[in-house]
Parts: C-alpha cells; sequence; structure tokens
C-alpha cells in the first residue's frame, strides 16, 4: 500500500472543545475487548441505549459492522487483526474529536494493539473495558456457531481455540459477563463514566 506524501494537517476554526462544550458532555472512546461471545456488542447496545437516553451524543462501532464495510478487505490474520484496529482507531479518535462519545466492541486480540489505539487519544479519553468471560461460557453462548466451526476446523485462527487472546493488562472497567446479569454489566459501566465526568 503506498503511503500519501505532501500532506499538511489542517486546523479547523471549531476545536474538540468547543464540540464538547456545544454537545454538554465529554467525548471518548468505550473500547469493549473480550473473547467472541463474550457479550460486547449486546453490552455495548444495552449501554449506548441507557446513555443516549440522557442526552449523550454516542456512535457504536460494532467489529461485525465495520468489517462489512470500511474493514471488508481484511481477513483474520495477525497482520489484517492489527490493521482492523488501527483503522478503528483512527475513526475513534476522529469521533472523539467531532464531540461524541463512541463505543467500539471488537475482539482486539493483542495488547499492543490496543495500547497503540491508547496513544492516539489524549489521556482520559480511551476507556478500556475488559468484557471478562471463560471460553467454557463464550463457547456454550456461541450465538454466531462460530466455536462449534472453528472446533470443526472450518475456521482457521479462531480467537481463544487456536488463536491468543492477550487479556488487558490494567483495563480502566471490568465486567464478568459470566457472572454478572447484563443490567449489573451496564451499571458498573455507567457507574464509572457518573465518577469520570462522562455523562454531564
Amino acid at each position: 500500500m503506498s503511503k500519501s506524501t505532501n500532506i499538511v494537517w489542517h486546523e479547523s476554526s471549531v476545536t474538540k472543545k468547543d464540540r464538547q462544550k456545544l454537545n454538554n458532555h465529554k467525548s471518548g472512546v468505550l473500547w469493549f475487548t473480550g473473547l467472541s461471545g463474550s457479550g460486547k456488542s449486546t453490552v455495548s447496545v444495552a449501554l449506548e441505549k441507557e446513555i443516549h437516553a440522557l442526552g449523550i451524543r454516542t456512535y457504536l462501532l460494532d467489529g461485525d459492522n465495520v468489517r462489512h464495510g470500511l474493514n471488508k478487505n481484511l481477513g483474520f490474520s495477525p497482520e489484517d487483526r492489527t490493521e482492523n484496529i488501527r483503522r478503528i482507531g483512527e475513526v475513534g479518535k476522529l469521533m472523539s474529536d467531532a464531540g461524541v462519545l463512541t463505543l467500539t466492541a471488537f475482539i482486539s486480540p493483542y495488547q499492543e494493539d490496543r495500547d497503540q489505539v491508547r496513544a492516539l487519544l489524549e489521556e482520559d479519553e480511551f476507556i478500556e473495558i475488559f468484557v471478562k468471560c471463560s471460553v467454557d461460557a463464550c463457547e456454550a453462548r456461541d450465538p454466531k456457531g462460530l466455536y462449534k466451526k472453528a472446533r470443526a476446523g472450518e475456521i482457521k485462527g479462531f480467537t481463544g481455540i487456536d488463536a491468543p487472546y492477550e487479556e488487558p493488562v490494567k483495563p480502566e472497567i471490568v465486567i464478568e459477563t459470566d457472572k454478572q446479569s447484563l443490567e449489573e454489566s451496564v451499571q458498573v459501566i455507567i457507574d464509572y463514566l457518573k465518577k469520570t465526568g462522562y455523562l454531564g
């Protein structure tokens, strides 16, 4: 892939602070990470509904949805996974600059990739949410039938089966979806957002 040359960043006269002031809330990225079937999408959808009702401007980027468009040219090799997360990190940065609180639900199995996204954002704008759930529980749920296909050898490089998942080292939030209800999981995140001033 060729790289762009002779480019210069063009500043806007409207700043991120201006947009946050108009929205009356902080912006940032809530980064949901965890195994397939752990509940990332389920929790992020429920959370978005709750905080949208509070007047928070949000947008949800879901792993499968993004692969239908922006990242449809990427597979699931380690290199493609890294590029997938890099692109989402850049989109999240743009959304944060727009004053929006963005929710992202991606397996994002590599700590280094998540750290690179964190480095794109200001210090308090990246909130890593580890959706912790045992492989056994995820496989028992298997909402998309992917574990069954991975066990049958129909999917290669499946995270948690024959590809690694690196648990977050120091996430801001941990929810355990094999022990907590959906409502409890959402409330843990809302409590954190209130404490850190994201909900007004």
